[in-house]
């Protein structure tokens, strides 16, 4: 089973980037589990999404994981937030920072002897450049689908442009490019 936690502020798209990622993967044939726990509903509280992705039924439905992957939506939550909880030795962290790498690292101790487990991009600035507005989970999945090989993009990006069908079609097609632009830039 994979399973992936998003920490993210509310109103930056983690529980709809996590929702927009489940209906893929449901497409696809696989079991799959998208859910968000709220601390506050208040924007800007923090957050955590969670999604489960199997070939199997998947009977647990706790919002505790070991997981595979964990994306930091907002720079400040790897400053407070205890995003290495329960993660284990090949978990892998696709974190939004304007830091470089080393800079992250160095200020973040629980980075320290995992570095090769850590990508980083800046997700609100693509979305900001992109979309017009700093809503970062499309380019967290495109950095995702780099990182993981879980899909082509262009399968991931045709199959994205289904989950966002109800915006209008300049919105759907910035998407697009916050997407490509984060497979290219995470590193």
């Amino acid at each position: 089973m994979l399973e992936i936690r998003w920490h993210s502020r509310a109103g930056q798209g983690a529980v709809t980037g996590a929702k927009g990622l489940g209906s893929i993967v449901a497409q696809s044939g696989k079991e799959v589990q998208a859910f968000a726990f709220y601390g506050s509903a208040k924007r800007g509280a923090s957050m955590t999404a969670y999604n489960r992705i199997d070939d199997k039924v998947i009977l647990n439905h706790e919002k505790f994981m070991s997981p595979d992957f964990v994306f930091i939506l907002d720079p400040g939550l790897a400053f407070t937030d205890d995003f290495t909880a329960n993660g284990k030795d090949t978990t892998k962290y696709i974190i939004t920072t304007h830091l470089s790498k080393q800079e992250l690292i160095d200020s973040v101790p629980e980075l320290q002897g995992i570095e090769d487990r850590v990508y980083i991009l800046d997700c609100l600035q693509i979305a900001r450049d992109t979309i017009g507005r700093a809503i970062p989970n499309t380019p967290m999945l495109g950095a995702f689908m780099k990182v993981s090989g879980m899909y082509e993009l262009e399968f991931f990006k045709e199959a994205m442009k289904g989950v966002l069908k109800k915006l209008p079609q300049n919105i759907i097609d910035a998407n697009m490019i916050a997407i490509q632009r984060a497979y290219d830039e995470v590193h």
